[in-house]
C-alpha cells in the first residue's frame, strides 16, 4: 500500500507537466496567429492609404486636364506608361527597362503623367459632329511596400 502511494505522487508531477507543456503549445500558436493578424491588418492600411494617394494624383491629374488652357501634344507611342510599376520620383523615369519618355508630376505624395491620345468622334457625352481630345491619366501612390497605380481616360471638347 505505501509502495502505489508513492507511485502516484510521481504521478501527479507528470500529468502537471504535460498540462503545462499543453497550455504553453496552446498560448504560442495564439501569439503566432495575433502576429499574422497584425501583419495583414497592417498590409490592408498600407494598401488603403496607397490606393488614396494614388486616387489623389489621378484627380489633380483630371483638374489639370479640364483647365480650358491645357493643351499638349498627341503622344507618338500611346501605350500605357511601362515605367508605372517602378517609378519612385517625379520626373522622366530614368532606370532601366522601357519608359514611355513622359514626365512624372509630384501630387501629394503621389505622381501622375498625362497622354494625349489623340482625337474621337465617338466618346460619351460629345456631340454629334464634334469631335473630342483623349487624355489618358496615370497615376501612382506609394505607402510602405504598396503600390497603386490608376489610370483614366478623359474626352475634352
Amino acid at each position: 500500500m505505501k509502495g502505489t502511494q508513492n507511485a502516484q505522487k510521481g504521478m501527479a508531477l507528470v500529468v502537471s507537466l504535460i498540462f503545462l507543456l499543453l497550455l504553453t503549445l496552446i498560448g504560442i500558436t495564439a501569439m503566432q496567429n495575433a502576429t499574422l493578424q497584425e501583419k495583414m491588418a497592417g498590409s490592408v492600411k498600407l494598401r488603403n492609404a496607397s490606393f488614396q494617394l494614388a486616387e489623389t494624383a489621378l484627380r489633380t491629374g483630371e483638374n489639370l486636364v479640364q483647365d480650358a488652357h491645357f493643351n499638349l501634344a498627341p503622344c507618338r507611342f500611346c501605350l500605357p506608361p511601362p515605367e508605372s510599376t517602378r517609378v519612385t520620383a517625379a520626373g522622366v523615369y530614368a532606370g532601366s527597362g522601357p519608359s514611355s519618355g513622359v514626365a512624372w508630376v509630384k501630387a501629394g505624395d503621389g505622381f501622375y503623367m498625362i497622354q494625349n491620345l489623340g482625337k474621337t468622334a465617338f466618346a460619351v457625352n460629345v456631340p454629334q459632329g464634334e469631335t473630342a481630345t483623349l487624355y489618358r491619366v496615370t497615376a501612382i501612390g506609394l505607402q510602405g511596400a504598396s503600390r497603386s497605380v490608376l489610370e483614366s481616360v478623359y474626352a475634352k471638347y
